[in-house]
């Protein structure tokens, strides 16, 4: 399946810089959000953390989405995929950057489509629309995280050519751990 995206608009980058791109998934769009998007990014961010089994952890609001998305400084980048018209899914990712490699890359921190819409392309769509703009923005990576039992997901990026960084395990400071450490500082 050919998953192209019509890219005529010459600047990228930020939240509103895009606005419907068509893909060539019959009725099937991109765009990007606004602030106004924030009750519905919270309801998407809601529904996957409810399918990932981790919704005790969900603290975001509709306000701290608005500062930290489309505020003064905003920390990611967040597209919607309507199908219809109708939102069935988002991407929100942000540039990270490699030492390594001297250049950046982008991490994705969500990839969600609703449960109903799987299976129909969309969010193999969405990824290689991420893939599209790592490649440019001239970065050198598209890294993600999944969880160990997300069988269908973990298969799905195998298939897409995504391999697993053995060696590496995540690490967090979050919380009392985090406010406790930072106060270590003099």
């Amino acid at each position: 399946m050919n998953l192209g995206i019509n890219f005529g608009l010459t600047k990228l980058g930020c939240n509103e810089a895009f606005m419907n791109l068509n893909t060539v998934i019959e009725n099937f769009e991109l765009r990007g959000s606004t602030s106004d998007d924030c009750p519905l990014i919270l309801a998407l961010i809601k529904e996957l953390a409810e399918y990932e089994k981790l919704s005790h952890e969900v603290v975001a609001t509709v306000e701290t989405l608005e500062e930290t998305l489309f505020g003064e400084k905003a920390y990611a980048e967040v597209f919607i995929g309507e199908y219809e018209g109708v939102p069935v899914g988002y991407a929100l990712f942000f540039h990270n950057f490699s030492t390594f490699t001297g250049r950046p890359g982008i991490y994705l921190e969500d990839i969600y489509e609703k449960p109903e819409m799987r299976g129909k392309g969309f969010g193999k769509c969405m990824l290689s629309y991420i893939a599209k703009l790592a490649v440019e923005r001239n970065c050198t990576r598209v890294e993600w995280s999944v969880l160990d039992w997300n069988e269908p997901s973990i298969q799905f990026y195998r298939s897409i050519g995504a391999i697993p960084m053995d060696g590496w395990t995540v690490q967090r400071l979050h919380g009392d751990a985090l406010a406790s450490f930072a106060a270590e500082f003099n």
